[in-house]
């Protein structure tokens, strides 16, 4: 946790969001493993099957994406995380229902995925742009900072608590946990005080939805640091994302573990993101939030090709947790200092559209890798399906040397001009 954190945290309003965020996050973080392990263990989902599974949690970002920003802009931030809580915890607790009926299949779990991964369209976009309304400008990066860093946490300790629920009760009964879990998180929004503030709202000035999405996209394409940042947002997703539709599969079927033994190495894996949420502060102070940026994005990928050399031993895990953790801390870290920098950049009134139209393009790209990972999987085989995304991967940081970052310290606090640049072609 970086100084000034604890003073953040005392701030009853912050501190009930976060809360619920963490729990939320124990939640998903067990579903990382539950949920394709429902599909392997339980339901024998060949490879391409379960990148179809986890292709469909993000599928939602295709169709509703840009559209979402601009309905957020329209309404109240907190009643539609609510709905999307409620939609989460609905959908998740039917899987274990249905499991003990004896009437669970593939076909479910897929449309459980739709369900959670559209009702997380929405609450990302409107959870991204209410956090501005409960801190202060210049505390935005220590607020990111906590809640990325407790679901960090929460990555080390759910997916273990994951592999062991499903070791001692069934994979299934892990996704109950992600149904509580959306509950506590739909409580503590209930307890949130704090009024958002009046904006002005596009849509009843006669403006259509086609123009206010326009608006987002324009935003986007015509600065020079956001279009970047969603280019290398979407290769990094493409191609990691196909990773991690591979990786359980990948244990369980190719290096022989068992499902606890898969939660440590994912949980071992999510110490790297407590790490990156740690020093990702420290590290933009000291060397520039555009220095920091460059050196997690070109320092973390490379590590990732430790992992396909994991192997039934003790050596073989250790090597294979490590690269993930370094990974997953990098990851971890540019995001905190991207998404503050984007919270700060972006004009209020636009900030849902600019939000959902940077998710658009890098969250669309996510059930695209899931395909193309479980396709090289079935073509290639497991393990050297593994060896080709991680290789490609190892260089994805390089695409932010054709933007402005690597001409200077620090990030800008404001576009240099109200009006975006023209997009050419």
């Amino acid at each position: 946790m970086t100084r000034g954190q604890p003073a953040l945290l005392r701030g009853r309003n912050f501190r009930l969001l976060w809360i619920g965020e963490t729990t939320s996050a124990v939640g998903n973080a067990v579903t990382v493993v539950a949920l394709p392990l429902v599909a392997v263990a339980t339901l024998h989902a060949s490879t391409f099957t379960v990148g179809v599974l986890a292709a469909s949690v993000w599928a939602p970002w295709l169709v509703l994406g840009l559209p979402a920003g601009a309905w957020v802009d329209r309404m109240p931030r907190r009643p539609v995380m609510l709905a999307c809580d409620a939609v989460s915890a609905l959908a998740f607790a039917s899987v274990p229902v249905a499991a003990w009926l004896g009437v669970l299949g593939i076909a479910q779990l897929i449309a459980v995925a739709l369900a959670s991964g559209t009702s997380t369209v929405f609450f990302s976009v409107a959870y991204h742009t209410y956090l501005p309304t409960l801190v202060r400008a210049e505390d935005l990066v220590r607020g990111n900072a906590a809640l990325q860093g407790s679901e960090a946490a929460a990555g080390v300790a759910g997916p273990g608590l994951g592999g062991l629920l499903a070791q001692a009760f069934g994979a299934v009964t892990g996704l109950l946990g992600d149904a509580v879990s959306f509950a506590a998180s739909a409580a503590c929004l209930l307890s949130i005080q704090a009024r958002e503030p009046r904006r002005t709202v596009p849509g009843r000035r006669g403006t259509t939805l086609r123009r206010e999405v326009g608006d987002g996209l324009r935003f986007v394409a015509g600065d020079r640091y956001l279009r970047v940042f969603a280019l290398y947002g979407a290769v990094f997703n493409l191609i990691f994302n196909g990773v991690q539709a591979l990786l359980v599969v990948f244990l369980v079927r190719v290096v022989g573990l068992d499902p606890g033994p898969v939660g440590l190495v994912f949980s071992g894996a999510s110490l790297g993101g407590v790490a990156g949420a740690v020093v990702a502060g420290r590290l933009a102070r000291r060397c520039g939030t555009a220095r920091a940026t460059l050196l997690l994005v070109l320092g973390g990928p490379p590590f990732g090709l430790l992992i396909p050399l994991a192997t039934l031993g003790r050596t073989g895990l250790v090597v294979c947790v490590l690269g993930a953790a370094i990974l997953v801390g990098g990851t971890v870290g540019d995001n905190i200092i991207l998404g503050s920098f984007r919270q700060a950049y972006t004009p209020p009134e636009l900030l849902g559209r600019v939000t959902a139209s940077m998710r658009f393009v890098m969250h669309g790209t996510i059930p695209l890798g899931a395909l193309l990972g479980g396709a090289l999987g079935t073509m290639l085989g497991i393990r050297p399906a593994l060896w080709v995304l991680l290789v490609s991967g190892a260089a994805v940081g390089s695409i932010l040397l054709v933007g402005p970052i690597r001409k200077h310290r620090d990030l800008p606090a404001a576009p240099a001009s109200s009006v975006p640049e023209p997009v050419v072609g």
